[in-house]
C-alpha cells in the first residue's frame, strides 16, 4: 500500500467512524431515529403493555387449558417482540406483558378476542345463506364490501352450519408456493387428529355444494375462500394472498383463535422497566469503561497493532449500536450478554492475529511479510471458532422460545461484525500504518520462543479437581432439595409467586420503591423482589416468591402502617411461572441440537471426530461448573441464567476450536520422530497468551459491569465471570488432554502399504 492510498484508507474509516457514531449519538433526522436512545428495550430495561384477559364461561378452567391457552399466546404474542411473556394469575387470568410499545388499545385491537374462531358453511342444511356479501361502513368511515353473517353464531351451532373450531386447528402459518403463474402467497392449515375427521364433513359439504367456508373470528368474517377438493388429511391451503404480510395476519388471527379457552379484557396497562433507568445507566457506565480498560490493555500489550484494534473495536460497538436499530431488535440484559460476549470474541480474533505476526517477527521476516503471513494464519481459527459459535446462535435464533431468540440475534449480529471488524478494518488499519512509516519491528513487539509446559503431565490432577468441583455441586444440589425442595435459588420466572399491586396516596417512581419499600418486603418475604410502576397513576407491583396467608397479612399492614396506604388498595393474586415448561423443552432441544450441528461442522473441519467430542466435553465441563457455582452460591436462577449458560457455551467452543486448530496446524508438520505428547503440549503453550488474554479482556467488561451494576445485573455477571475464568482453564487444561486420550485409546486406523 502506498503513501497517498494508506491517507486515503486511514481518513475514510475514520469518517465513517465519525459518522456512524454520530448517528449512534444524534440519529438521522432532529427527531432521532436512528440513535441509541431509538434502540427497542426489554420489559427489564424499558417496560411496555401489560393486558389481563380473563376465562369466560368457566370458573374454574383446568389446568391443561389454561397452559395449552398460554403456550399459543405465547407464539402469537411473539409477533410484536421476542422478549413478550405470557403467565397465569390466579385460577382464571392471563397476563400478557409486551415489551416496547405504550399503545394498549392497539394491541388490543390487533390480538382480538382470542378464543372465538368458527369454519361457517354458506348455507345451513335448508340451504338458507348463513352469511352473505354486503356493502359496509369501515373504521375510516368509507364503504366497500364485505361478508356479513344473517345469523347468530348461536343459531348457526345449533343448526349444523359449524362443524369446524379454532379449536381443530394444529397451526397455521403464512408461506409461499409455486404456480404456472409464478409465486403466491398462501396460509397453511393443519387441523388436529380430532379436527380431521370434522374438516373433512366440512369440506365435503362445501364442495358438493360448490360453496364457500367462511372463517369467522371475532365478530367478522375475516376469510371465505372457495372449497376446490374434500380435504380428508387435515392439510389445506387458504390462496392467492394479496402479500405474505396479509397472508402472516390471517395466520396469525387463525393461531390465536385456536385457543381451548375464550379470553375477555380485563384491564391493560402500561407498565415500567423492572430494572429501571439506574440500570441502563449503570450498564453503560460499565461498557463504557470496561471498553476503554479493553483498548488501553491492547495497546500498551500489542503497541501499534493495539492500535489498529482499539479503532476497530470503536467501530464494532458503533455498527453493533447502528444494526440493532436497523433489524429492529429488542435489547435485554440477555441481549447485553450477546454483545459481552461477541466484544470478547472481537478482542479475540486481534489477539490471534497479532501473535500470529509476533511469531513471524520472532523468525525474522520482515514486518510487512510477518503482517499479511499473521493474517494468513490466524484465518482458519478466527472462522473455526466464530462460525461454530454462530451455528449455534442460527440453532438457537431457529428453535429457541423468545427470550433466547433475543440472546441469539444480539450474538449472531456482534459475531459477524467481530469477524468483519477483525478481518477488514484491523487488516486495513495495520498495511496503512505501515505504508505511513511505522515499519519497526519494536512498534509491533517480536515474539519469544517460551519453555514448552508439560500440561498433559498433568492431567490427572486437572481432571481430579474438575470431577471434584462438580460432585461438590451435585451434592450441594442434593442438600438443597432435601432442605428446601428446590436444588437452585429459582427466581419467579421459574417458579412463579405472588404479584402484590399497591395503590400509594402519592406517586412512587420505581428507584424510591427500590431503596424504600424492596427492603421491607424482603424482610417479610425472605425472597428477591421484582418491581413494576404503572404509568398515569400510584400503582407499583410488586412480585416475589410464592406467599402464604401469614406472609400476606403481614405485607399488608407493612404498607398500612409504613406508607400510609389503604388497605383496599392492596390486591394480591398467585402468578405462574414466566419460563414455561414449554419454553424450557424447547431451549434444551435448541441447545442439544445446536452442539450436534457444531459437532458435525467440527467433523468436517478438523476430519476428526475427537477434536468435536473432546470440545463438546470441554463445554459441558464448563457449564457443570457454573451450575455448581449456581448451587453453592445461591445465586439467583432468573431468566438471565439462560443467557449467562448460553453465553459460556458460545465462550468455551470458541476458546477450544483455537487451541485444536494450532494442534492441527503443528500436526500437518509433524515426522514419525515428534512426539505426539510433545506436539499437544507445544499447541498449548504457543496459544497460552491467547487464552489467558482474551479471557482477561472479557473478564474486565463483566467485572465492571458487576461493580457498578444493580443487584440482578449483579446476579447475572457473577456467574459469568466463574464461567470466563472456567473456559480459559478447560480450554488450557483439559480440552487438549482430552483430545490426546481419545486419540491415543481410539488411535486412527492405519492405511494399508
Amino acid at each position: 500500500m502506498k503513501k497517498n492510498k494508506a491517507i486515503v484508507v486511514l481518513l475514510c474509516i475514520l469518517l465513517i467512524l465519525a459518522g456512524v457514531t454520530y448517528i449512534d449519538i444524534f440519529g438521522v433526522n432532529p427527531e432521532g431515529d436512528g440513535s441509541a436512545s431509538d434502540i427497542n428495550l426489554g420489559l427489564d430495561l424499558a417496560g411496555g403493555v401489560s393486558i389481563t384477559y380473563q376465562v369466560v364461561g368457566e370458573e374454574d378452567p383446568s389446568a391443561t387449558d389454561m397452559n395449552d391457552t398460554i403456550a399459543k399466546l405465547q407464539k402469537r404474542v411473539e409477533g410484536y417482540s421476542t422478549e413478550a411473556i405470557v403467565y397465569q394469575e390466579g385460577s382464571d387470568r392471563i397476563n400478557i406483558e409486551i415489551p416496547g410499545v405504550s399503545d394498549a388499545n392497539a394491541i388490543l385491537q390487533e390480538l382480538g378476542r382470542p378464543g372465538t374462531l368458527y369454519f361457517i358453511s354458506q348455507t345451513d342444511p335448508e340451504g338458507n345463506l348463513n352469511y352473505s356479501l354486503q356493502t359496509v361502513q369501515t373504521a375510516d368511515g368509507s364503504y366497500g364490501s364485505a361478508y356479513v353473517l344473517n345469523k347468530s353464531i348461536e343459531e348457526l351451532l345449533e343448526n349444523g352450519s359449524i362443524l369446524v373450531q379454532g379449536t381443530d386447528v394444529s397451526n397455521a402459518q403464512a408461506g409461499s408456493v409455486q404456480t404456472q403463474m409464478g409465486s403466491e402467497f398462501v396460509v397453511s392449515l393443519t387441523m388436529t387428529e380430532e379436527g380431521k375427521a370434522r374438516f373433512t364433513q366440512a369440506t365435503q359439504n362445501a364442495y358438493d355444494k360448490k360453496e364457500s367456508l367462511a372463517i369467522y373470528y371475532d365478530g367478522n368474517i375475516i376469510s371465505a375462500p372457495g372449497v376446490n377438493a374434500v380435504i380428508s388429511d387435515g392439510s389445506a391451503q387458504i390462496s392467492p394472498m394479496e402479500s405474505f404480510e396479509k397472508a402472516e395476519s390471517l395466520a396469525s388471527t387463525i393461531r390465536i383463535g385456536g385457543l381451548k379457552l375464550e379470553l375477555e379484557e380485563l384491564h391493560s396497562k402500561v407498565v415500567g422497566a423492572q430494572l429501571g433507568v439506574e440500570a441502563i445507566d449503570t450498564s453503560l457506565k460499565a461498557g463504557a469503561i470496561g471498553l476503554i480498560l479493553v483498548m488501553v490493555f491492547m495497546i500498551v500489550v500489542y503497541l501499534i497493532p493495539g492500535v489498529a484494534s482499539a479503532i476497530a473495536l470503536l467501530a464494532y460497538v458503533a455498527l453493533v449500536i447502528l444494526l440493532l436499530n436497523g433489524f429492529d431488535m429488542t435489547l435485554t440484559l440477555s441481549g447485553v450478554a450477546g454483545i459481552i460476549l461477541s466484544i470478547g470474541m472481537a478482542v479475540d480474533a486481534n489477539v490471534i492475529i497479532f501473535a500470529r505476526i509476533r511469531e513471524e517477527l520472532a523468525t525474522g521476516k520482515s514486518v510487512r511479510n510477518a503482517v499479511k503471513i499473521g493474517f494468513d494464519k490466524a484465518l482458519s481459527a478466527i472462522i473455526d471458532g466464530n462460525i461454530t459459535t454462530l451455528i449455534a446462535a442460527a440453532v438457537l435464533l431457529l428453535l429457541g422460545p423468545g427470550t433466547v431468540k433475543g440472546f441469539a440475534q444480539t450474538l449472531a449480529l456482534g459475531i459477524v461484525l467481530s469477524m468483519f471488524t477483525a478481518l477488514v478494518v484491523t487488516r486495513y488499519l495495520l498495511y496503512a500504518f505501515y505504508a505511513l512509516g511505522l515499519k519497526s519491528e519494536k512498534l509491533y513487539g517480536v515474539g519469544r520462543e517460551h519453555k514448552v509446559l508439560n500440561i498433559l503431565s498433568r492431567k490427572g490432577i486437572f481432571f481430579g479437581v474438575s470431577v471434584a468441583v462438580i460432585a461438590a455441586g451435585f451434592i450441594v444440589m442434593g442438600v438443597h432439595k432435601v432442605s428446601s425442595g428446590d436444588a437452585l435459588n429459582y427466581s419467579l420466572e421459574f417458579k412463579g409467586g405472588t404479584a402484590t399491586t399497591v395503590t400509594f396516596q402519592e406517586a412512587m417512581t420505581l428507584e424510591k420503591a427500590t431503596a424504600e419499600v424492596v427492603p421491607e418486603i424482603e424482610k417479610i418475604a425472605n425472597s428477591s423482589v421484582q418491581v413494576q410502576t404503572v404509568q398515569d397513576s400510584n400503582e407499583v407491583i410488586f412480585k416475589t416468591s410464592t406467599l402464604n396467608i401469614e406472609q400476606r397479612t403481614a405485607l399488608n399492614q407493612m404498607f398500612v402502617d409504613n406508607f400510609g396506604v389503604e388497605e383496599k388498595m392492596i390486591t394480591s393474586e398467585t402468578i405462574s411461572s414466566t419460563i414455561s415448561d414449554e419454553m424450557k423443552s424447547d431451549t434444551v432441544i435448541a441447545v442439544v441440537v445446536a452442539i450436534i450441528c457444531m459437532l458435525i461442522y467440527i467433523r468436517i473441519r478438523f476430519s476428526d471426530i475427537r477434536f468435536g467430542v473432546s470440545s463438546i466435553v470441554a463445554l459441558l465441563h464448563d457449564v457443570l461448573v457454573v451450575l455448581a457455582f449456581y448451587a453453592v452460591a445461591r445465586v439467583s436462577v432468573s431468566n438471565t441464567f439462560v443467557a449467562c449458560m448460553l453465553t459460556i457455551v458460545g465462550y468455551s467452543i470458541n476458546a477450544t476450536i483455537v487451541i485444536f486448530d494450532r494442534i492441527r496446524e503443528n500436526m500437518a508438520g509433524m515426522t514419525h520422530k515428534d512426539d505426539l505428547k510433545e506436539i499437544v503440549n507445544k499447541s498449548i503453550t504457543q496459544t497460552m497468551s491467547r487464552s489467558i488474554f482474551t479471557s482477561l479482556t472479557t473478564f474486565i467488561m463483566v467485572a465492571v459491569l458487576y461493580i457498578l451494576g444493580v443487584t440482578s445485573i449483579r446476579d447475572f455477571a457473577l456467574p459469568l465471570m466463574v464461567g470466563i475464568i472456567c473456559g480459559a482453564y478447560s480450554s488450557i487444561c483439559l480440552a487438549g488432554s482430552l483430545w490426546y486420550i481419545f486419540r491415543i485409546k481410539f488411535a486412527p486406523k492405519k492405511k494399508a502399504e
